[in-house]
């Protein structure tokens, strides 16, 4: 069964001032699916997520959200149409209450559709109902990482975009973030770009991936594909032995 194409990306060109950083990528999403992008600090990976959510302007090329051209449009219209991205570093506003910073992901919103919304954050992520008046810079790092996608969940996206959510995050923390974007995807559809620099827990999960070397797509599969694949193993995975560890 052929995937309804949810995301389409083609020929984009975008970077910053005389730089050019992405040089004519091209990537589907399609609905309900995971798609990862791996590679090495400074291939592009974050300047191709804040291009398509319109903070970086591309310079040419095309960015469609179920066919509907984004390219124009400012990066608040980006949001309301359905893209939601989660930012490196998460960026809280730690002296707001998990609520509160949650509230913000909703701006402009019905007062009857955000409080729909929250609770459907509290029921995807019980700790934070909990949490839910404690200020946000007194939250462990993977609270505040499920605050910043609960944050993005706000509105109810239909396209998912997270980057580097594991950063900083210790094994058992990532693995827990990495089963709820999972839940996400299974239970609600969401598609989801993951920006990772854990390749071996991205291309586990992802259906699709793409390898992003100096600007452009170097390698493309299915997650599987790419996990086993020899030269993603020598540049991401440690090498040889990462069949016995994938396993």
């Amino acid at each position: 069964m052929t995937t309804q194409v949810l995301l389409e990306v083609t020929d984009l060109i975008a970077g910053y001032g005389a730089i050019e950083v992405l040089h004519q990528v091209s990537l589907t999403v399609g609905r309900g699916e995971v798609v990862s992008i791996v590679g090495a600090n400074g291939a592009g990976k974050s300047t191709l997520i804040n291009t398509i959510s319109g903070i970086v302007r591309p310079r040419a090329g095309s960015v469609c959200l179920s066919g509907q051209p984004l390219n124009r449009l400012a990066p608040a219209k980006i949001s309301r149409s359905g893209v939601r991205q989660v930012p490196e570093g998460r960026r809280m506003f730690a002296d707001l209450s998990v609520e509160d910073n949650l509230r913000l992901g909703a701006f402009g919103r019905s007062q009857k559709a955000v409080q729909s919304d929250l609770e459907m954050v509290f029921d995807l992520f019980a700790r934070l109902r909990e949490r839910q008046h404690q200020a946000a810079g007194t939250l462990s790092g993977g609270e505040q990482q499920m605050v910043a996608i609960g944050r993005a969940m706000m509105g109810r996206p239909q396209l998912l975009m997270l980057d580097e959510p594991s950063m900083g995050l210790a094994p058992l923390v990532t693995a827990e973030i990495f089963r709820l974007i999972s839940r996400l995807q299974r239970e609600m559809g969401i598609s989801v770009l993951l920006v990772e620099q854990n390749a071996r827990a991205a291309l586990r999960m992802s259906d699709r991936a793409y390898v992003l070397s100096l600007g452009r797509f170097t390698i493309s599969g299915t997650g599987q594909e790419l996990l086993f694949d020899p030269r993603v193993q020598e540049a991401f995975l440690g090498g040889a032995n990462v069949q016995a560890r994938a396993a």
